[in-house]
């Protein structure tokens, strides 16, 4: 009897950082003041209204299946949103409300992709991008978003990366992890590419509530051409502090839905019930809270993006949108500091977790060596502490 594990899934790598957050927990747990700007989630409460919303549902006993792809109620807000955010125009059929917006882009690749297919990915990227490439069995394709070019894809260079074998690309934006946002002539662009060589968009649109320059514009919006060729992938997770409810959605044509619809009904089924009827709350309740939220982080932006730029050695390019700085380290590694030498972002983010007691997630695991990356979803008060600890730490 063969006992051999999943030879695709035994490549899926872990993330290079858990070393690092795991650490950073342990330290924290055992009483020492660590201070970390690893967080990907607001760090606001989910606003009250929508867990009113979800409470009542408990109350009421209407916890049991939904449709495996969703309720109709919610896809039907997602639609009006759609429209009025977007000026996009779906029926509630191309809609597929997944258990978070990581679960929508895995439904996405899977429902696209076949061996051999490459799907064309930023660098850098997000962590989970070229692991779920990978898992539907393509092969992702990196082209670099360098700093020079606002972390944004050339023209030149996705134009180069595309062959027979190319099945997508991956548009992240506002992007994580560099806080980048494509304007409208760089979308003209990427959608003509697209529609010229017949690749899918998978438009990854999680962060379009937190721009602080320029707006969102969804691909898709730009023709009916791209429009036919893209997949939006969207939540509730960062723009309604719903981290852990839980609860993405995709809106494409309808042949594109139907396979995800039932990759889904197998995989999942519904998404949690609850949280359905608390994102119909918190899509066509009160928007306020985006208001305050976004004031907030773009103090913090400020702040943080200004402070490191006053700090020797390190730099980084103010970002446009989502909660994150990548901050440039290539002019301190191959030196010694404080004893340690940094010969990459791990050596660097471990460096400060040790000396400074500060937590950074490492470039590497973003694809991008030469820098960190640091989250401004915590207080103000920790921003100018936690930096406050990296000058000091350089100074070593």
């Amino acid at each position: 009897m063969k006992k051999n594990l999943s030879t695709k899934n035994m490549s899926i790598a872990p993330s290079v950082t858990l070393a690092i957050t795991a650490k950073a927990k342990k330290m924290k747990g055992d009483g020492e003041d660590v201070i970390s700007f690893g967080a990907g989630e607001p760090d606001f409460k989910t606003p009250e209204n929508i867990r009113r919303a979800a409470i009542k549902v408990i109350e009421e006993g209407s916890i049991g299946y939904t449709a495996a792809s969703g309720l109709l109620e919610l896809k039907e807000s997602i639609c009006e949103k759609l429209k009025k955010d977007n000026g996009l125009s779906y029926e509630p059929e191309s809609i597929v409300v997944s258990c978070g917006a990581k679960h929508s882009l895995s439904n996405a690749l899977q429902a696209i992709c076949n061996p051999g297919d490459e799907v064309i990915v930023p660098l850098p990227y997000w962590v989970s991008y070229p692991e779920l490439v990978k898992m539907a069995d393509a092969n992702p394709v990196f082209v670099e978003a360098c700093e020079e070019n606002g972390f944004k894809y050339s023209v030149d260079d996705l134009k180069a990366a595309i062959n027979e074998n190319t099945k997508a690309l991956i548009l992240n934006s506002p992007s994580n992890p560099t806080g980048a946002v494509y304007t409208n002539d760089e979308l003209e662009e990427i959608a003509k590419i697209a529609v010229e060589n017949n690749i899918y968009v998978i438009s990854d649109e999680i962060y379009e509530k937190l721009i602080y320059e320029g707006k969102h514009i969804s691909i898709a919006s730009l023709g009916e051409r791209i429009k036919e060729l893209t997949i939006v992938v969207n939540g509730v997770s960062k723009c309604y502090a719903m981290t852990g409810w839980r609860i993405g959605y995709t809106a494409a044509n309808r042949e594109i839905t139907r396979v995800m619809e039932n990759i889904q009904s197998h995989a999942t089924s519904n998404p949690n019930t609850i949280a359905q009827y608390a994102s119909i709350e918190a899509l066509n309740g009160d928007q306020s809270i985006l208001k305050d939220m976004k004031k907030a982080f773009d103090e913090r932006r400020n702040f943080m993006a200004d402070r490191i730029n006053s700090i020797d050695g390190v730099s980084c390019t103010k970002p446009a949108g989502a909660f994150y700085v990548m901050m440039n380290i290539k002019e301190i590694l191959g030196r010694e500091i404080g004893g340690v030498k940094i010969e990459n972002s791990m050596d660097f983010a471990n460096y400060l977790l040790d000396s400074a007691k500060v937590a950074v997630v490492p470039g590497i695991g973003f694809g991008s060596e030469g820098y960190v990356r640091l989250s401004y979803a915590t207080s103000l008060d920790n921003i100018m502490e936690g930096l406050e600890r990296i000058e000091k730490a350089m100074d070593a």
